[in-house]
């Protein structure tokens, strides 16, 4: 659930664009609420990139088997885009 000013982290969007149009599932609006099937085709989120390719906290897993020597460490970390969602229309 987003509203208009909230900034949200997505996974890297491969886009050279400023504005993100995203297609709408769900409408909620005080006690309306409008449910897409499967989209809402009314209403559109225009979001603008804030970050186009940051990194997100380390993730590391491990591997260990106890009294085998055997001890392996891996480390992945996520590439995001940084988005502001500037109105909802």
């Amino acid at each position: 659930m987003v509203a208009e000013g909230d900034e949200i982290t997505v996974n890297l969007l491969p886009t050279d664009k400023k504005i993100v149009t995203f297609d709408t599932i769900m409408v909620v609006d005080g006690k309306n609420s409008i449910v897409g099937k499967p989209n809402v085709e009314s209403v559109k989120v225009d979001a603008s990139i804030v970050e186009a390719d940051l990194q997100a906290d380390k993730v590391i897993a491990i591997r260990y088997k106890a009294k085998k020597r055997v001890h392996k460490v891996r480390g992945h970390r996520q590439r995001q885009t940084k988005l502001k969602i500037t109105s909802i229309k």
